[in-house]
């Protein structure tokens, strides 16, 4: 299934990406007093990890994804790694770089409840409007997000310009 073509695109840099997550880390210190941090993987460690560095808590991953090993496409996301145990009787906070339509937050949830934490919450870098809406967001919009580290990928010998993105992106 091939997804629609998006209106617009947002190429985030380094530095824009470190002000969301100061931004994301500002809203969760000031509504929240988690003691873990939970980042999906694969691009939700990224946030994830920064978050968690930046609030001084410890940080784990779960691995969720709509790859399959041979990279391609799967409709639904599916757990490919389970929640850690360290997150039972804590409160949580599960990170994850864009959320739209809900499905890998609301697995991330299940598994992550199923641990038996004291309180779970969830946050992302962006959201879809209209989408599924996490408990915090740093930015809510409808572009395509270009994040710094999907720009250029690993294509043989070189990076190269992700194919997601020829005819958008400049090399």
């Amino acid at each position: 299934m091939q997804k629609p073509a998006p209106q617009q695109y947002l190429e985030v840099d380094w530095a824009m990406f470190g002000e969301l997550c100061r931004a994301l880390a500002l809203k969760v210190a000031r509504e929240y007093d988690p003691e873990i941090v939970v980042g999906i993987a694969r691009a939700g460690v990224i946030p994830g990890a920064v978050i968690a560095s930046m609030l001084r808590l410890d940080f784990y991953s779960m691995k969720i994804s709509r790859k399959s090993w041979d990279d391609t496409i799967r409709e639904r996301p599916e757990i490919l790694s389970a929640a850690p145990c360290q997150v039972a009787g804590k409160r949580v906070l599960i990170v994850d770089e864009v959320t739209t339509s809900g499905d890998t937050l609301r697995l991330a949830l299940a598994a992550v409840r199923d641990v038996q934490p004291a309180e779970v919450r969830t946050a992302t870098s962006f959201s879809k409007e209209g989408g599924y809406q996490p408990d915090y967001c740093a930015l809510t919009m409808n572009a395509e997000v270009v994040f710094p580290w999907d720009r250029k990928i690993f294509d043989g010998d070189d990076f190269v310009v992700n194919p997601r993105y020829e005819g958008f992106l400049d090399e």
